[in-house]
């Protein structure tokens, strides 16, 4: 799922987008804090990581402007005021975490991962659709306790939609959460994509409703094409 990280430091953005792509979600980053504003607004996005001091327009008004407008992003906050009242002031303004500097790069994953699954209205780490499960810390999924092997594309496609068990899935929506910069190059690609997670998950799981998008269910409803 993608992740807007808005973080002026150059050095420490590149790492943060890298520890974020590894661990599956497509990262992209703005150093501009009217860039990010703009941005978290207009687009959609599962999560951002935002630090306090973004030139042009500082984080905690960029956090602000967000939840005036109705943005409902989860939002980790990543800086160095580590101050009792500097916390304060972020939660005030909507933050849904708060990290200081130093940090490990490992621990804003795992804040990342659990705001989107909090986001989502989970509570356990482990999401669970019929015999299909993932564990969302260790990044793995499985098929009746068999690990699953999935590409890079087929995790953050199957991985998003198991935030949304039950829920059609447009494909817009899905792109938007899936590729870079929330466009698909090719809506064919989708299409063979789901295909593939079809034929690792089998059958039963995956539907595909015609003209609105895919839903990932244990059962199959009226109206839906479970597909080849």
């Amino acid at each position: 799922m993608r992740v807007l990280v808005a973080e002026d430091d150059a050095e420490l953005a590149l790492r943060v987008c890298a520890a974020l792509k590894d661990a599956g979600f497509t990262a992209e980053h703005c150093a501009d804090g009217r860039e990010a504003e703009f941005r978290g607004a207009t687009e959609a996005y599962a999560a951002a990581v935002l630090d306090l001091g973004l030139p042009s327009l500082d984080g905690l008004s960029v956090l602000h402007r967000w939840r005036e407008q109705g943005v409902k992003l989860p939002v980790l906050v990543l800086t160095a005021r580590g101050r009792w009242h500097d916390k304060l002031a972020g939660f005030n303004a909507g933050a849904d975490d708060y990290l200081t500097k130093p940090f490990l790069l490992d621990e804003v994953v795992l804040r990342v991962r659990a705001l989107i699954r909090r986001a989502s209205g989970h509570a356990s780490p482990v999401l669970e659709c019929g015999p299909l499960s993932h564990d969302v810390n260790a990044g793995r999924f499985a098929l009746d306790g068999a690990s699953l092997s999935l590409t890079a594309q087929e995790s953050r496609i199957l991985g998003y939609l198991l935030h949304n068990v039950g829920r059609i899935v447009s494909r817009g929506e899905l792109g938007e959460h899936v590729y870079e910069g929330g466009h698909d190059p090719d809506s064919n690609v989708l299409d063979v994509l789901v295909g593939r997670i079809r034929r690792k998950i089998g059958p039963g799981l995956l539907h595909t409703h015609r003209g609105q998008g895919f839903r990932l269910e244990a059962e199959a409803e009226a109206g839906a094409d479970a597909g080849e």
